[in-house]
């Protein structure tokens, strides 16, 4: 309460109040009796009352909690003595009220309001000689209702800031909530890279020196070429996890024109399947449109992913690769003659194919895109990815 009531107080109508009606019962008091004995002494006072009303408001200001309830204090005992005085001050008595409610606890603010009002009533009634009802219920309902409307604003003041608290611990643990997920989604975009990057190209240099051990007795000159092969994919490899370090876009296709990602589509087949018995074949149907570097990268990686499972899970002997432009998406399909596998599985498939075919369906989220596998033990299988080139806001 006290900081509410604080605020009101430094609106200024309360310093307004105060000096106003001292002013005002000083002058109905001289305009009454004149300069009679008790007149130096009721002017005297007024201006105490008012000097004591800068201190206490400066020591609110200040924050000075002790002097200002001291000052509170001192200007109650000040205006008792000018009631006692002139009954005209007791019209002073309304802004002293706020004053208390608002540096005094409730409980004593309560019962200072109601020392002054029985005092008022009392002034009022010893100077009119009889006692009158309006004198003794007007300033009791009064000063009842300042109490209870300041009581009302208090438990409203608690209220508001107990909802404010909750409100910024709300806010803290979104936060924190949002800072998690980012963090989460940022593990699961590097691990989903890793894989369709550094352990694929591990995957690949494993089988081609594999292939050259094999034949390194009967076909020495083959086994070296193979060997060269795993140095070159090595090469790549490092560069590549540079580049996720760095979270650049394989440096192989930017934005632009789609021959550059046709190109850049048919090496990354060439390779995946570089040292192995799968045959691969590329084709791109549609008019080439511009393609955004991010969306290009995805359809790379794609790509790499899908052909890493049919060399290392489908036991494949070929691979089509097609990529189709559309005036706002761009699809890619990649079909194989391997095992196939049972699709109505969830979680890792039976040939190993979960994490490879999780990475694919999290890139297509990614982009608002979607994915569509078709295969059944013994068929082969067709995955089909399509990724929209614009956003819903059309800003892509």
């Amino acid at each position: 309460m006290h900081g509410i009531l604080a605020g009101v107080g430094g609106t200024g109508w309360l310093d307004g109040a105060v000096v106003l009606l001292t002013t005002a019962s000083a002058i109905r008091y001289v305009d009454a009796h004149g300069a009679d004995g008790r007149t130096p002494a009721v002017l005297a006072g007024a201006a105490v009352l008012v000097a004591v009303y800068a201190l206490q408001r400066r020591a609110v200001r200040h924050g000075h909690r002790r002097r200002a309830i001291a000052g509170c204090l001192a200007l109650v005992a000040t205006w008792l003595v000018l009631v006692v005085l002139a009954p005209s001050f007791s019209w002073v008595a309304v802004p002293l009220s706020f004053v208390a409610l608002r540096v005094l606890p409730y409980a004593a603010a309560g019962a200072v309001v109601a020392g002054m009002t029985a005092t008022v009533v009392v002034a009022w009634t010893l100077m009119l000689g009889a006692v009158d009802p309006t004198i003794v219920v007007g300033p009791a309902c009064v000063a009842g209702l300042a109490v209870l409307a300041y009581r009302a604003l208090d438990r409203e003041a608690v209220a508001r800031q107990e909802l404010l608290g909750e409100l910024q611990e709300a806010q803290g643990d979104l936060v924190e909530a949002q800072h998690s997920a980012g963090a989460l989604a940022e593990r699961a975009r590097l691990s989903r890279e890793i894989h369709d990057s550094v352990a694929q190209g591990f995957s690949s240099i494993n089988l081609l020196l594999q292939a050259a051990e094999q034949s390194w007795s009967a076909r020495p000159d083959a086994a070296r070429q193979l060997v060269a092969q795993a140095a070159a994919t090595a090469r790549e490899g490092l560069d590549e996890a540079r580049r996720v370090v760095r979270d650049l876009a394989p440096a192989e296709v930017s934005a632009g024109a789609g021959p550059a990602l046709e190109a850049a589509l048919r090496r990354t087949c060439e390779r995946a399947v570089q040292g192995t018995d799968v045959r691969v074949a590329v084709h791109v149907d549609g008019r080439p449109v511009d393609v955004p570097a991010d969306v290009a990268t995805a359809v790379l990686r794609t790509a790499r992913g899908a052909l890493a499972n049919v060399v290392e899970h489908a036991g494949a002997s070929t691979a089509t690769v097609s990529l189709t432009y559309q005036p706002d998406t761009v699809s890619l399909d990649v079909r194989d003659d391997g095992r196939g596998f049972d699709v109505r599985r969830s979680g890792t498939s039976r040939d190993g194919r979960g994490s490879g075919l999780a990475g694919i369906r999290s890139r297509a989220d990614q982009f608002g895109g979607a994915v569509a596998v078709e295969t059944a033990p013994g068929e082969g299988t067709a995955i089909a990815v399509s990724i929209p080139l614009r956003s819903a806001d059309g800003r892509r």
